[in-house]
This record gives structure tokens, C-alpha cells and sequence, in this order.
């Protein structure tokens, strides 16, 4: 599985990536404020409103894992309280888009490399299985991506409010990274604003009934695993 690096996530109000050793923030585009992105059609729903590309680049290996940790407040990875709390239920998924440069640009396409729903046999979401772990979720880079720069976008999903069209919470945030790699392969994927439906399943949900996420959709494409 090779070297564990860690990417550090506050959710929603800032993120932090750490790979190997504690990187911190120094590679996120942080958001401005903590609130949710709660439309699917605006370019905010790629990396958050008003949030720019930062001058330093995380470096990582394919086929090495780095873990998501999100916390609802800011500056506190303390294990004794939730990490995202207030009822935000809802599924994590983790993308990555490859860009020229990612000190500057944004993908033209993103492929999803992690994700979790809701499980009907714990009865719990992908945000229930961040608290059970201290707000970290490891997931590993596929080992056959081509080399270069890339952006991890990390993103939860509170569900709480999303019984109508526009009420489901998007929080997000990019990372800029350089993959290290021997590998060759550009994986397809899908655009951001566009990948999502106000009308899909996983979004415009009552997760209050039981018989609705019984066979919860999580919204995106397929994980793409190399």
C-alpha cells in the first residue's frame, strides 16, 4: 500500500492536508466562510465559493494512501466529539482532476476515487463512519495514474434539509498535488458543475424514511479504481 500521508479536512469551515507528515493547509484551497454550497449548477459546487489556488503543490506517490479528516469545527480534531455533528448526515466521496498546472488551474474532468453512502445493515453514513474514526476517512491514489499535477477534491454531503430541491449542503474543498508516478493512465470522468442533478436520487432525498435509503444512491459516477 506504501507510505500513509494524510490529507486533513475541516469540514465545513476549513481543510487541511497532511501526507507522510502533517501538511497542514499549505495545499488547500480553503474555503472563505462555513457555508454550504447548495446549488449544483454554480462553479462553486467544484471547490467552494470564492476560494483560489494557493503557491504550494503536496507531493504524492500512486498507489499511496492518504487520509481524509474532517472535523465541523475549525482547529478541533479532539476524538471526544463528533467530527461532523447537527444531524449532518451523508455520504463522503473523494475525487481527483488532473490540470496543466494546479498552483493556477482547475480540471476540465474529475474521476471519484473514494466513496461512502449509507449502509443499510449498520445503519450508518459515510459521515457517521468519519465520526467512528475521528473524522479520517484513507483512501489510496490508483497506482496506474499517470504522473503530474492533480487536485484532490474532498467533499461531504449533509442531507438533513434535503427533503426539497435546493437543500442538501455540499461541503467541499481542493487540494493541489503532485503525483509521483510510473503509471500511464488518464482516467475518464465527469465535469463539475454537471456531474450532479438537483433532481438525483442521493440529493433530493427524506433520509427520515427509512424506505428511502434503503438503496441509497450516492450521487457521481462510479469509483474509478484503475
Amino acid at each position: 500500500m506504501g507510505t500513509s500521508r494524510r490529507v486533513r479536512c475541516y469540514i465545513p469551515i476549513t481543510n487541511k492536508i497532511f501526507i507522510s507528515v502533517d501538511e497542514a493547509g499549505t495545499c488547500a484551497r480553503l474555503p472563505l466562510n462555513n457555508n454550504p454550497v447548495t446549488s449544483v449548477t454554480t462553479t462553486d459546487i467544484e471547490c467552494n465559493a470564492g476560494t483560489k489556488p494557493v503557491a504550494t503543490l503536496c507531493p504524492v506517490t500512486a498507489g499511496q494512501n492518504i487520509t481524509v479528516e474532517m472535523h465541523a469545527q475549525p482547529n478541533d480534531r479532539s476524538c471526544t466529539t463528533q467530527a461532523i455533528g447537527g444531524n449532518h448526515y451523508g455520504p463522503v466521496l473523494v475525487y481527483m482532476g488532473k490540470v496543466a498546472d494546479a498552483a493556477s488551474g482547475m480540471p476540465t474532468s474529475w474521476f471519484k476515487i473514494a466513496e461512502d453512502g449509507y449502509s443499510p445493515t449498520t445503519k450508518k453514513w459515510g459521515t457517521d463512519l468519519l465520526n467512528d474514526n475521528c473524522g479520517k476517512r484513507s483512501v489510496q491514489v490508483p497506482a496506474t495514474l499517470a504522473p503530474g499535477n492533480y487536485l484532490v477534491r474532498a467533499e461531504a454531503i449533509a442531507l438533513h434539509a434535503a427533503s426539497s430541491t435546493g437543500g442538501a449542503q455540499f461541503y467541499m474543498t481542493c487540494f493541489q498535488v503532485n503525483v509521483a508516478s510510473t503509471g500511464t493512465v488518464n482516467p475518464p470522468g465527469v465535469a463539475f458543475p454537471g456531474a450532479y442533478k438537483a433532481t438525483d436520487p442521493g440529493i433530493l432525498i427524506n433520509i427520515y424514511q427509512a424506505s428511502n435509503i434503503a438503496n441509497y444512491q450516492i450521487p457521481g459516477p462510479a469509483v474509478w479504481t484503475g
